[in-house]
Formats: structure tokens, C-alpha cells, sequence
């Protein structure tokens, strides 16, 4: 992680937060540089939970400049106490929204069985919720319509993590982390893409029903 200034003394600090209250914009960024020594000591807690820290550290960041616009120092309390809580709270926020998201259901996750007893894929009814139209969809075909749709739903970069993410093009899926990787790109970047681009395709499905036979 980067070397960050370290935190200002009690009495210079309070002089600090009484020019941010009389409208200084200097005193106000003063108060949240000396204090990101702060939010890469709380961001260390987190180093652990695969994210990619520098990510965290802008988001912990987040939570740092709230603290400062928010603080009132005639509560009694210290800037640094006041702002740890605030720092900690936005990376749980973003932690637990990532978590939702790392929930979404795979488009090949298997979720049940038709009247014949064959396995069906979330990608088989990604399109639609008609049971009938599901078992007589046949599962290569509906990845072959799918590929044929990519280039018209989704942008160059959104296809390229779909196609490495799902194994469309070799049958041999990859991680977020490994595609991030590959691209020199965050995980959570990777995450915030195939997310967009699932519902782009969903949007695109919906508007092109499949033939029945």
C-alpha cells in the first residue's frame, strides 16, 4: 500500500476542523489526507477477503471524506474515532453489496428438471418463463443462438469477459480473478462487467423469442 502523511496532533487538528467550519476548502482536504493513514490501517482488516485493496482503499476513502463533511467536534469525540466508524461502515456496505452480486445465479447453473427428467440451465430460460417453450429448448442450440446474439447485445470488452467467464468458445469457464488477471483489470471491475453485460443479454433475449418447433 501507498505511505500516507501521518495524522495531524490533537491541538493542530482542532484548529484544522475550526478553519474547515469557517469555509475552508484547504482545511477540510488537510483533514482527510492526514487521516488516510486511517483508512489503510482499517482496509488491513480486509486484506484477507480477496478484494482488490487498492480498491478499498478509495472506498474506505469514501467513508473518510463523509466522516470529515459530517463531523461535529463539539460532540466530544475524536475526528479519528468518529471517522473509523464511518470508514468501516462504507467497506462493509461494499463488501455486502458485492457478496449480492457474487450471488447472482450462474447462466449454467442447473435449476431443476423437466417432465423428462433432463437437466435444466438457468441459460435455458434466461429468455422466458414458459415451461412449455423450456423443455423443448435444446441446450447446445440455445448457446449457439446466445453466441450468435453476443456481438449485437454486448460491447467488445463486455463479450470478451462473458465468452472467458462462461467458456462459450473452449467449454472451459474461468474466475473473475483469473480474467482479471488476463485483462489487467480488478475482479470487482470484472464483476461490475459481466453483471451489466448479463442484463443486456437477458433485455436482448426477451426481445428475441427463440422459434418453437
Amino acid at each position: 500500500m501507498k505511505t500516507f502523511l501521518p495524522p495531524l496532533g490533537i491541538q493542530e487538528e482542532k484548529k484544522v476542523l475550526e478553519e474547515m467550519q469557517g469555509g475552508s476548502l484547504e482545511a477540510r482536504n488537510t483533514l482527510i489526507i492526514r487521516n488516510m493513514r486511517l483508512v489503510a490501517h482499517i482496509v488491513k482488516k480486509y486484506q484477507n477477503t480477496d478484494e482488490d485493496m487498492e480498491e478499498m482503499i478509495s472506498i474506505g476513502t469514501i467513508g473518510l471524506i463523509k466522516a470529515v463533511m459530517t463531523f461535529h467536534p463539539e460532540k466530544g469525540s475524536r475526528l479519528s474515532t468518529y471517522a473509523a466508524r464511518c470508514i468501516d461502515n462504507e467497506l462493509l456496505m461494499h463488501l455486502r453489496s458485492r457478496r449480492k452480486v457474487s450471488r447472482e445465479v450462474s447462466i449454467y447453473e442447473p435449476i431443476g428438471t423437466d417432465k423428462e427428467g433432463n437437466q435444466i440451465n438457468f441459460i435455458d430460460i434466461i429468455e422466458s418463463e414458459e415451461p412449455d417453450v423450456v423443455e423443448r429448448m435444446d441446450k447446445n442450440g440455445k448457446i449457439s443462438r446466445l453466441q450468435k446474439l453476443l456481438p449485437e447485445l454486448l460491447t467488445d470488452r463486455e463479450q470478451e469477459i462473458i465468452i472467458l467467464r462462461y467458456g462459450l468458445k473452449d467449454d472451459q469457464p474461468v474466475t473473475q480473478k483469473q480474467i482479471a488477471g488476463k485483462l489487467g483489470i480488478s475482479r470487482s471491475y470484472v464483476s461490475r462487467i459481466e453483471k451489466r453485460a448479463l442484463e443486456k443479454m437477458r433485455a436482448g433475449l426477451e426481445h428475441d423469442p427463440p422459434a418453437i418447433p
